[in-house]
């Protein structure tokens, strides 16, 4: 066992660096090295050596005279490497088994290497050269590597994650994001932002105001908040708007206004599907406010952040870092048939162009390349890393950056009276318990399991009959008994309520 560390791109100071790989020093007590790559300022190994074959020539990073251009940092054992160095006459250099793939990759190339080690191991190859960084793990990783990556030339590689330098990620983040919001300042029209005064609509609208100074844009960011009075999330947005100075807007709607705003919200989102139903009332009616009363056309919004940063309740239930990760790449690629779906036909319906920089691809790229212990659920708190990322730079108020998630759209009314609430009471009116009875007959497919559901089934298909395909499955939470989307039956969610 060996902590193999390396640094691909990185600007910052040698003692920043060193500081980091230190992080693995457990598992390599023996010795420890910390090496620049010759001629490239910005590349550099740090190896942390637990000494069981060859305490002389065994340390890291490999360089051997014949390959001067190769430089090899590498934990694991390669169990057939003695085979190998006789069958093709390499003369070693050191009694190193790692050796072996110097000679290998110098033979064949890196392919033909990997497919010919019979053994565990992890391993950092680069060839100045040809200007090209290998990263190699056996087949279960019974020797870890982790990576990070963005796409303008950074990479930072670990056995172990928390040899990354937070910091560094920070930093990352902060100035992938910045340039999400900025690349989407392109338009001739009048910009404003949706500000719900959660955590994402926030840092969208607290950057895209800083941009727009920056641009010098000479008319004031506007944003939007909606919901019912003393709403969390109308008081929420005031504080955010009150703190990065835009001129605000606050939309206010009653139950009977959401209610009656169901029939044209199922007939502009083409879906019957529970949830999206539920939260496109608020963004509808919030779309049609915006065309009505103000100039401006292109609006920002924090849609996509949920997805990619695992900030939905659930995921606090996430039987390990691995299968949080494999969620959140699905509920990306399904984004097409509800968030995205949501934000595009409520505003589109109303002449606006909705634009979400949380998706920007440099940015979620980046993001998914986190190891997965970086993104989940921290301390009781979902998005910690985003949040934490944000902690010092006062573009948000403290008690925003921090504010747990809320339950599907019912921010917009409050904890006593919830959408939720307010909905199953009216549809309990609309859907008899024999039309629930004869659902199965009815709806063969995609068979709604709730009066409420039911409801917004029979409203798709008066529009769109025949065309109940469009939605191959409803959304609903992973690893819990759920019987509906709503994070208001999720026991962590009861539970921060309370608090």
């Amino acid at each position: 066992m060996c902590g193999i560390w390396a640094l691909f791109g990185s600007d910052d100071c040698l003692s920043v660096q060193c500081l980091s790989a230190m992080k693995i020093a457990h598992r390599g007590p023996d010795a420890f090295r910390f090496e620049n790559v010759s001629g490239y300022t910005n590349c550099c190994f740090g190896f942390h050596r637990l000494a069981v074959v060859d305490p002389l020539f065994g340390m890291q990073p490999i360089r051997v005279r014949k390959y001067p251009y190769l430089w090899l940092c590498y934990n694991g054992e390669i169990y057939n490497h003695r085979k190998m160095q006789q069958d093709f006459g390499f003369e070693y250099q050191t009694n190193v088994d790692g050796e072996i793939i110097l000679h290998l990759y110098d033979k064949g190339g890196i392919e033909q290497t990997v497919s010919m080690l019979d053994g565990v191991f992890a391993f950092i190859l680069l060839d100045t050269a040809n200007k090209k960084v290998f990263l190699g793990r056996d087949t279960y990783g019974v020797r870890p590597l982790f990576k990070t990556m963005t796409e303008d030339g950074f990479l930072a590689v670990c056995s172990e994650a928390k040899g990354f330098e937070l910091e560094t990620v920070k930093n990352n983040i902060r100035i992938l994001f910045n340039n999400a919001v900025k690349k989407r300042l392109m338009t001739d029209r009048r910009i404003g932002c949706l500000l719900s005064g959660g955590l994402d609509s926030s840092l969208v609208a607290a950057t895209l105001l800083k941009q727009l100074k920056e641009a010098q844009v000479q008319y004031p960011l506007q944003t939007f908040a909606i919901g019912m009075e003393d709403s969390p999330d109308l008081l929420a947005a005031r504080k955010v708007a009150n703190h990065i100075g835009s001129e605000h807007h606050e939309v206010l709607f009653n139950s009977e206004e959401g209610i009656q705003a169901l029939d044209e919200v199922i007939f502009s989102l083409e879906t019957y599907d529970i949830t999206t139903v539920r939260a496109s009332v608020g963004m509808y009616l919030i779309s049609k406010y915006i065309r009505k009363n103000t100039d401006s056309v292109v609006i920002f919004s924090g849609e996509g952040s949920d997805e990619l940063t695992q900030g939905y309740i659930y995921f606090h239930k996430a039987p390990s870092p691995e299968k949080a990760e494999e969620e959140s790449e699905r509920l990306l690629r399904e984004l097409y048939l509800f968030d995205v779906l949501r934000a595009d036909r409520t505003t589109a319906a109303h002449g606006l162009e909705l634009r979400v920089p949380f998706l920007d691809h440099r940015f979620s790229s980046y993001y998914l390349s986190l190891p997965p212990e970086l993104r989940i659920p921290k301390n009781g708190i979902e998005k910690h890393l985003l949040r934490e990322t944000f902690e010092d730079s006062n573009l948000i108020p403290k008690e925003i950056l921090w504010r747990p998630k809320e339950a599907f759209s019912d921010g917009i009314t409050s904890v006593k009276n919830s959408w939720f609430k307010i909905l199953q009471e009216y549809v309990e009116h609309q859907v008899d318990d024999a039309m629930m009875a004869n659902a199965a007959q009815k709806f063969p497919f995609n068979t709604p399991k709730t009066k409420e559901g039911y409801y917004y089934r029979q409203i798709f298909e008066r529009h769109y009959p025949g065309r109940a395909y469009w939605l191959n499955h409803y959304w609903m939470p992973k690893w819990i008994n759920a019987t509906d989307p709503s994070a208001r039956t999720l026991t962590h969610y009861k539970s921060a309520a309370k608090a």
